[in-house]
């Protein structure tokens, strides 16, 4: 296969790209149309510089004579080779006396479970939180009555945190897996257009759905989900791993992947008192910002915004400020600000969004990278500030400001063209009181950056609400760069984001991967179904 790269095109609908990408493709190649078994977009992208909106994109091609591939990528700058698939390595010969356990079931775990239960390993994973149904159950009650269940809300149950995001699979990770992670979500019934977009999301209405279909096939190919199991502590003894205590109870393997995700503070607490080694991982910190979408489409748009042909308008900003980055994360077009929260008493905001992104608002992240000499200090810092915000407010409403008034330093909280979108509501509180000096100062003079680079973001109706203090985690638990388990605990696999090597759900997914491999590599099947003893 060969991809032929960088075709323009003019601003056309959806539905006729990939026709009118083939045929810009054989012209520009002079292959024959008897030539090709199979055709694809490969990549998608838009580029509205200058007001002059067209289509950049990549066509796959599948050709009849292998001779005459080489024969195009020998000719042409513009044909490139494609990667062979990813296939699973042969397994390894050390005993797995046991079922590998997987502790948590986000992105990471997921993925992980998929391609162990593909190649006979038979996991066994464990979930804190609940199943997808119960937890959207769990999640709308938090929403709608402020009722927080700490066990199965937005960050904890069947899918991790990604399950109430837009879903995004934006990544800076450049890895051939990327590509099998896509590839596994399309069977699961996601949109097929995350193979080939630029900046591909699945929505959070789908996502539900997707992890659903993937506990299935785990299931269906010898794996087990068990949810509502917290893992409280790990058995390790003369440096291997011999198990893990769940819910109290024990349950022996000499090998476990631990894919807790950003949020499980707790369990990383339990397992500093191990003879194990964590070390602090700069992270960010902020609040969110809300504009409304059509602006956003104007500023980036201009003439053509409205046009259906356009997808929403996204953007990705960052900038320096005296030597500290600032910058919008996890961008939400049409979207909603949501409460996040899994510890009583604190309050944690993040952005979702629908497939359709069609919502009358726009959110993302307005974060400034900190950093702290201990991974306690960088979890204690989250945790004031969430709980602080909770103080300001009486309660899961969140505080919020105008813009307007943050950069003034000044109370004030003007309702006008923008409504909050956060499900229990929001106070007029102060922020910059609630960030402190530094960070809101960094936050105020970014959002005039911002401004001259996408007309109206530093717009004083814009509304900002927070805390944002889970944007990734604050620790790092050490592992081997080769054989991906912890020193001083062989058997155990730290991976994803709770472990600090992943920053999102493509990232921690291929993490996963990569873990599972490694296991895969290094042993053969388990001897035995037994799950305890």
């Amino acid at each position: 296969m060969i991809n032929i790269i960088g075709i323009e095109l003019p601003l056309i609908a959806p539905e006729g790209i990939l026709n009118s990408a083939f045929e810009r493709a054989l012209g520009l190649t002079g292959i024959l149309p008897g030539e090709v078994q199979d055709y694809r977009l490969a990549r998608l992208s838009y580029d509205v510089r200058h007001r002059m909106a067209h289509i950049v994109c990549s066509v796959r091609l599948s050709l009849n004579d292998d001779a005459l591939e080489q024969k195009m990528l020998k000719r042409f700058e513009f044909v490139r080779s494609v990667p062979e698939p990813f296939t699973a390595p042969h397994p390894g010969s050390k005993k797995l006396a046991r079922r590998p356990l997987i502790a948590g079931f986000g992105p990471c775990g997921m993925f992980a479970a998929y391609l162990l239960a593909k190649q006979g390993y038979r996991p066994i994973v464990l979930e804190r939180g609940a199943d997808v149904q119960q937890r959207m159950i769990d999640v709308q009650m938090f929403w709608t009555k402020g009722e927080l269940n700490s066990e199965s809300n937005v960050q904890f149950g069947a899918g991790g945190a990604g399950t109430f995001s837009d879903g995004k699979l934006t990544t800076r990770v450049n890895d051939p897996l990327c590509e099998y992670v896509t590839k596994v979500l399309c069977e699961m019934g996601a949109p097929e257009d995350i193979c080939y977009r630029q900046r591909p999301h699945i929505g959070s209405d789908r996502l539900g759905s997707i992890v659903t279909a993937m506990q299935n096939s785990i299931v269906e190919d010898g794996g087990e989900i068990l949810y509502n199991r917290r893992l409280d502590d790990l058995i390790i003894r003369s440096g291997e791993l011999c198990g893990a205590v769940i819910n109290g109870q024990f349950y022996e393997s000499n090998v476990l992947l631990l894919c807790c995700g950003h949020s499980a503070r707790d369990t990383f607490e339990t397992l500093m008192k191990q003879d194990l080694t964590f070390v602090p991982k700069p992270f960010s910190a902020g609040l969110r910002i809300e504009h409304l979408q059509s602006d956003i489409d104007n500023a980036l748009y201009g003439s053509l915004s409205g046009d259906p042909r356009l997808p929403k308008g996204e953007y990705m900003l960052s900038c320096n400020i005296d030597g500290c980055g600032v910058y919008t994360f996890c961008m939400c077009p049409g979207g909603n600000v949501v409460a996040a929260a899994s510890e009583p008493g604190g309050i944690v905001t993040n952005g979702m969004s629908l497939h359709a992104r069609s919502g009358v608002n726009a959110n993302s992240a307005l974060a400034v990278s900190v950093s702290f000499p201990t991974p306690q200090e960088g979890i204690e810092f989250q945790r004031r500030l969430e709980r602080q915000a909770y103080e300001m407010t009486g309660g899961y409403s969140a505080p919020a400001q105008d813009l307007g008034s943050f950069t003034a330093n000044r109370a004030g909280l003007r309702l006008n063209k923008i409504q909050p979108t956060y499900p229990l509501g929001v106070r007029e509180a102060r922020l910059d009181k609630l960030l402190g000096d530094e960070l809101s100062g960094r936050i105020a003079l970014a959002t005039g950056i911002f401004g001259s680079k996408i007309r109206g973001f530093d717009d004083g109706d814009a509304l900002l609400c927070g805390p944002e203090s889970r944007t990734s985690s604050p620790l790092r638990m050490e592992r081997d760069s080769e054989t991906r388990q912890a020193p001083n605990a062989e058997g155990l696999y730290p991976c994803g984001e709770g472990a600090g090597y992943a920053g999102g759900i493509m990232s921690a997914a291929v993490d996963g991967l990569k873990s599972a491999i490694a296991v895969i590599q290094r042993y053969r099947q388990p001897e035995s179904d037994a799950l305890e003893e």
